[in-house]
Order: structure tokens, then C-alpha cells, then sequence
């Protein structure tokens, strides 16, 4: 496939043309499973597992729409967004993620994101955002919309934080907030995408951090912090 220039042309949606969409994601086979879906809808002219790789490689492959994981190892989603979006403000962002929490749906559309939807999406209503977002509309599934609406409605000057928080990874609280819903291990990693023995990991680095002893003491300390 030619690689083509990024011009500041309109999406292809209102051109007649196949819509032009990168995959960022660091799950091959969840890409490949994006791909496939997407394939009778759309051109995937490329993708990227890690940040360096969808930073390098968006300008160069000129996207109509980036579908965009929002936790990655090196960064996720917005570090993808705040480094493109100033540089490449043509090309728009659509997240697709396991997580349904409030705050990685704000954070992202905050950061430039024109919707968010879920991994449990249908292969055809995600086709159906794709062309909604390049043609200039905000995506969200139902439930995320009211976070994006609560967020804004409320939103201060002053920015609320919690050092407890903040010292946890976005894959830290992921597995948190799945642990405190009560999911086991098993499912943790299933839903994620990500080994057993990761898990536990990630589990007992957020014990550490937190000075806890066990996944009760977590579960409760979620809940009081509303990220179940």
C-alpha cells in the first residue's frame, strides 16, 4: 500500500471515498479482530502498538479517524492525543476501550478524543461511530455521554486530586476498579486482555502502594473513592 502525504482535505465520508482508519492498540489480536470486523466498511491503512509507533505512523498514513486504546504501557491513548492533536488537527480520535470509567472517558475527551465507546461495541454501530466522528459529531456510548455531560456541567477551575490515586498506573487502577467489582483473577486478565500472572501483579504492586493487606481493604477504599 502507497503511503500517502497528510493534506488538510476533508473526511472521506463526505468525498464518496472509503473512510481511512488507524488501529492503536497493544493487542494484536485484538487488532486483527478490528481489522477483520472492519474490513466491508473501511480502509485500515495502518496501525501501532505502542505510542512512538502511532506517533510516527498517523502523519504518514493520513487517517480519517484514529480508533485509539485509551491504557497502554508506555502512555495510552492521550499521550497519542496530546502529542498529535495541536500538529495534526484534521485527523480525529475516537477511543475504544475496556474501561468504562468516568474518569478515563473525561480525561480522554478532554485531551482532543471526539467520543469514546467500549469494547463491547457491535461491529456495525462501531462502523456507524467511525463515520459519525469523521464527519465532525461526538460518539459516546449511552452511558459514557452522561460522565462527558455530569464532567462539564460541574466543571471547576480548581482541580481536584488525590495523591493515593495519582501514584497508581492507569493499568493499576484498571485492575483495581475490576477488583473491587468483584471480578477474580481469571477474569480480570480475560477482560484486559492480559496474563493471570500479570494480574496478580499488577495487583500486589497497588497493595504496595496503598500499604494494604488484602483485595477487601481494596474493594472498600475503591468504593469510598467512587471508581467501582
Amino acid at each position: 500500500m502507497d503511503q500517502q502525504p497528510m493534506e488538510p482535505a476533508g473526511p472521506a465520508s463526505t468525498q464518496g471515498e472509503r473512510l481511512r482508519v488507524f488501529l492503536v492498540d497493544d493487542h494484536a489480536m485484538f487488532r486483527a479482530g478490528v481489522r477483520a470486523e472492519l474490513g466491508a466498511h473501511v480502509e485500515v491503512v495502518g496501525e501501532a502498538s505502542t505510542v512512538a509507533e502511532a506517533v510516527g505512523r498517523i502523519p504518514v498514513t493520513a487517517p480519517d479517524v484514529v480508533l485509539l486504546d485509551v491504557h497502554m504501557p508506555d502512555g495510552g491513548g492521550r499521550a497519542v492525543l496530546e502529542t498529535l492533536r495541536r500538529t495534526h488537527p484534521q485527523v480525529r480520535f475516537l477511543a475504544l476501550s475496556v474501561s468504562d470509567a468516568a474518569e478515563d472517558v473525561i480525561g480522554l475527551i478532554r485531551a482532543g478524543a471526539r467520543g469514546y465507546v467500549t469494547k463491547t461495541i457491535a461491529p456495525d454501530e462501531l462502523a456507524a461511530a467511525i463515520r459519525r466522528v469523521a464527519d465532525g459529531d461526538a460518539v459516546f456510548s449511552p452511558r459514557l455521554a452522561g460522565f462527558v455531560l455530569d464532567a462539564f456541567a460541574s466543571r471547576s477551575d480548581t482541580p481536584v486530586t488525590d495523591p493515593e490515586l495519582d501514584q497508581l498506573t492507569n493499568r493499576e487502577r484498571e485492575v483495581l476498579r475490576l477488583l473491587a467489582r468483584g471480578y477474580a483473577y481469571k477474569e480480570i486478565a480475560k477482560e484486559l486482555f492480559i496474563s493471570i500472572k500479570t494480574v496478580e501483579t499488577h495487583v500486589s504492586n497497588v497493595l504496595r502502594k496503598l500499604q494494604m493487606s488484602n483485595r477487601y481493604e481494596l474493594s472498600r477504599w475503591a468504593a469510598d473513592r467512587r471508581l467501582v
